[in-house]
C-alpha cells in the first residue's frame, strides 16, 4: 500500500538528523518499498522556514526524487467536506491535513504522522494511519 507522508515526518527524519529513530527508519523502509506519495502541499510545508539557501537548494533537490501526487477536483472537494465535518465535532485542523486526508482515502493510501491531530481526525474520517 502506498503511503502519504506527513511533513511531521520527514522534519523528524531529514531536519533533526535521528539516525536511530524508529520513525526515520520506517521511513527509508518506505521510500526502499517505492511506497512514498508526496503531495505539494507537504513539499512546501517541509522546505518553508529553511533560514539557510544551501540547506533549502540541497532539501529541494533530494526532495525531487519524490514527485508530487497530481490532485483533482474531487480531493480537495472531499477536503473541505471532511474539514466541515471534523469541525461539526469540535476536531480543528490545518487544510493541508484533511487534503492529505482526503487524497489518502480516495486512493486507498496510508497516512505516516507524528501528528496527534490526525488521531483525532481519524475518529470521524475513513483513513488509516500508518503504526510505528
Amino acid at each position: 500500500m502506498k503511503v502519504i507522508v506527513d511533513t511531521s515526518v520527514w522534519s523528524l527524519a531529514l531536519r533533526r538528523q535521528q539516525q536511530n529513530n524508529s520513525i526515520a527508519n520506517k521511513l527509508r523502509d518506505f521510500i526502499g518499498d517505492g511506497r512514498i506519495i508526496l503531495l505539494g502541499a507537504v513539499r512546501q510545508e517541509i522546505l518553508s522556514g529553511i533560514k539557510h539557501q544551501v540547506q533549502f537548494d540541497k532539501l529541494k533537490d533530494n526532495l525531487r526524487a519524490f514527485p508530487d501526487l497530481l490532485l483533482d477536483i474531487e480531493d480537495r472537494e472531499l477536503a473541505a467536506d471532511y474539514f466541515n465535518i471534523c469541525c461539526r465535532n469540535g476536531i480543528q485542523g490545518a487544510n493541508a491535513d484533511f487534503l492529505i486526508c482526503a487524497t489518502a482515502n480516495r486512493r486507498n493510501y496510508e497516512i505516516f504522522t507524528t501528528d496527534k491531530d490526525f488521531i483525532g481526525f481519524s475518529q470521524y474520517l475513513p483513513i488509516v494511519l500508518t503504526k510505528f
